[in-house]
Parts: C-alpha cells; structure tokens; sequence
C-alpha cells in the first residue's frame, strides 16, 4: 500500500502508540479484546427514551495549571474516580489531561467533545424523550481491572439512579475509547443500551462494543467539527439513529464527514519520523513528571497514553 492510500484508511492508533513509547522505553500495552460483546436493545420509542450522556471530560479546576485550549498534556488535572453533575446547565470541560490530537485541534469548542447542548435540542425537538438529570465522567484508566471492576459498575449504578433508558459514551484519547468500550460493554450485560462516539477505530472494535459511531476526525472530536454546530447536529443524529436501528452487536457506522479533503494530517499522531533522539529523552522526561504531578507520591508503571 502506498503512502497516499494508507493515510486514506484510519488511523492504527495502536500500532502508532504501541512504537512510540516502545522509543521512548516503555513496554508494550496489551489493549482490551474480547471476542464476545453483549447487546441490549433500546426498550422504548427513541422519542420516548430518557438518554444519559458520558464523557471523559474533566471538570476545569483553576488550581490545576493551564487546561485551556491548545494547552500542552497536563497529568494535575486528571481525575479518578467516576464523577457525575447536573444537566441542565453549561459545565466547563476541559480535555488537558488526556492525548488528544494537539497538532490538528486545540479543543477550543466543548461542542466537539461534549455534546451536551446538541443532545438537549435533540430533546426539545423530540428526537428523544428527555436528557438524564445527571451527566457522568468515566476516569481514562489504563487499568483495564479497574475499569471491568470499578469503575463501570459504579457508572451503572449511577445511570440506572437516573433512570435512564440508554446512554451515549463519547472518548477522545485512545485509552478513553478502551475505558468507554469497557464501561459500554458493562451497561449493555446490565439491559442498558448504549452507541459509543470515537475517532480510534481500531481500539473500540478490538475490544468489541455493541454500537459505535466512527468519525474519522482527529481526537478530540467524536461529536463533530469544532465551531460547526451543524456538524455536531449531523454527528449526533447519526448516533442516535444508530442507537435505535442497530439489530446486533458490533455494528459500526461510519460518518460521512470529513476533516478536510487532504487526509496528510494523519500521518503526525505519534509519528516518530519527525523526532530526533534529544527530542524522544525529553519527552520521556516530560511524561515521567506529568505521572507524578497526576498522582504525587504514586509511581505509575507504562506510558501515559491518556
């Protein structure tokens, strides 16, 4: 395959992630796979249907250093543990603590990441019954155990307190589409059905999750263009088409959407043809001191992929 034809299919996020920490010496990651995914249809009329909303987001805490946007990987704002709010306000989200697409997006417009408002007007326009009171945060853990043991049972427990009849999973970095995959898979053996949003192909359909809308976007945008409300209409609609048409497990949908005509712009994530070796020791330095700023006094083992 040449190179024009490669950069036409999606990004292998992880062989890209897998060789650039490998250069920066950390051993390779095992990524979730499971042969078998559950499948739960949505129980009523989507029009009838009350959707929760998940995100790997982080609340913006002032005290925690820039998260604003274009701002450089930031471990002190990383959380931990499931957190959830209310909807029925405008929360300021930040996605710093995670890797996303930095050279292509600066996560300037929440609305790429965090479809909320798109999923209110799909309310009021009675494309679905009601948004959940509560919006929930999944932690981006590398820890597939903590994730299958904590972390997604405690989210179900959450959405089914909200009495919620689906919920919509929306990742950025590629340890957010592992965790979110997880945490969907969890929510679909409980009855819950679920689409997940993401832009890492390859991670979500080697762990295997029921429904997944796919747009070929650079991370950092599974719900559309940033400062295009029209595309995060488009992306959203289809997802929840998808939430209500899909008849088995793995069904992905791919958005027709295109970042732009030119698909050079994938060739940059984790691309070590453009690092020389004193730039690969010190961005071994720098990911060493985001683990201790994220967990002080914790030692964390592997890369920080998230």
């Amino acid at each position: 395959m040449d190179a024009s034809a490669e950069l036409d299919e999606p990004i292998p996020y992880m062989a890209r992630t897998r060789a650039y920490y490998g250069a920066l010496g950390y051993p390779p990651y095992r990524w979730a796979h499971s042969g078998d995914v559950p499948f739960a249809s949505l129980g009523k009329a989507l029009g009838e249907s009350c959707i929760a909303l998940v995100t790997t987001a982080a609340p913006y805490r002032p005290d925690k250093g820039d998260q604003g946007p274009g701002a450089p990987y930031n471990g002190a704002a990383k959380f931990f543990s499931v957190y959830s709010a209310p909807a029925d306000g405008s929360p300021d989200l930040r996605i710093a603590h995670i890797a996303y697409d930095r050279d292509h997006t600066r996560a300037d417009d929440p609305g790429s990441y965090f479809p909320l408002a798109a999923l209110k007007a799909a309310a009021a326009a009675g494309r679905i019954g009601r948004v959940a009171a509560r919006f929930h945060g999944l932690p981006t853990n590398r820890s597939q155990r903590t994730t299958i043991a904590v972390d997604a049972p405690e989210l179900l427990a959450r959405i089914r307190a909200d009495g919620a009849d689906a919920a919509i999973l929306v990742a950025n970095c590629p340890v957010c589409h592992q965790s979110l995959a997880l945490a969907a898979r969890a929510l679909e053996a409980a009855g819950i059905a679920t689409v997940l949003m993401g832009c890492a192909k390859d991670v979500v359909e080697h762990c295997g999750v029921p429904r997944f809308l796919f747009s070929d976007f650079p991370l950092g945008n599974a719900a559309g263009r940033p400062h295009d409300p029209a595309s995060q209409e488009a992306t959203l609609h289809l997802a929840l088409a998808l939430l209500e048409s899909a008849v088995a497990a793995r069904t992905t949908v791919q958005s027709p959407q295109l970042w732009r005509p030119d698909p050079s712009w994938k060739a940059d994530y984790a691309s070590l043809a453009r690092l020389s070796p004193e730039e690969i020791a010190r961005r071994r330095a720098e990911f060493e001191g985001e683990k201790h700023r994220a967990r002080p006094g914790r030692g964390a083992s592997g890369p920080a992929a998230s």
